[in-house]
């Protein structure tokens, strides 16, 4: 199996399925008659990103891991989006980016050192070594933390949300 084929389904996969957590989210905020910002600012614990900085992390780790594999420049977008439709034009975004990049793309870019910010500094790894084992966890982390944080508070976002639509899944 290539790393695209490891790596661009599944993000394109689950960036469609945030796209529908989001649109529930925001029905449901306004029929609760809800202020935007209570759920852009919770988060599970005192010393974890709120909800709006989770959905921008699965943003820049999957729209991130694709470009610079396939030999780009990613700059991080500003984080500021105030509103969930912001979150939602960030998430389509990100779709695109991943969208954008070709399989011959990611699958050379692979063997290739690709080297990212991490805080302060700058880190190098190989392509592969980066989408798989740094990437890819930071990118399932939060958009697990994201989806927790909704259902702690009551959203009525389930496991099929979550998932999106499978490839190859049967239909229910």
């Amino acid at each position: 199996m290539s790393l695209y084929s490891a790596s661009v389904p599944v993000y394109v996969q689950l960036l469609s399925s945030m796209q529908t957590i989001l649109d529930k989210t925001i029905a449901q905020v306004a029929a609760r008659k809800l202020e935007q910002a209570t759920i852009l600012n919770d988060r599970l614990y005192p010393d974890m990103f709120p909800f709006a900085r989770q959905v921008q992390a699965v943003c820049d780790h999957a729209a991130g891991s694709c470009v610079r594999v396939a030999g780009g420049e990613y700059a991080i977008p500003p984080r500021d989006e105030t509103t969930l439709e912001q979150l939602k034009e960030r998430v389509a975004k990100a779709l695109a980016s991943v969208q954008g990049v070709t399989e011959a793309q990611i699958d050379a870019g692979a063997s290739k050192d690709v080297s990212f910010p991490m805080g302060p500094r700058s880190v190098t790894m190989r392509g592969d070594n980066y989408m798989l084992h740094f990437a890819f966890p930071n990118f399932y982390f939060h958009l697990t933390t994201a989806y927790d944080i909704l259902r702690h508070r009551g959203f009525e976002v389930g496991k099929r949300d979550f998932l999106g639509k499978i490839p190859g899944f049967p239909a229910a």
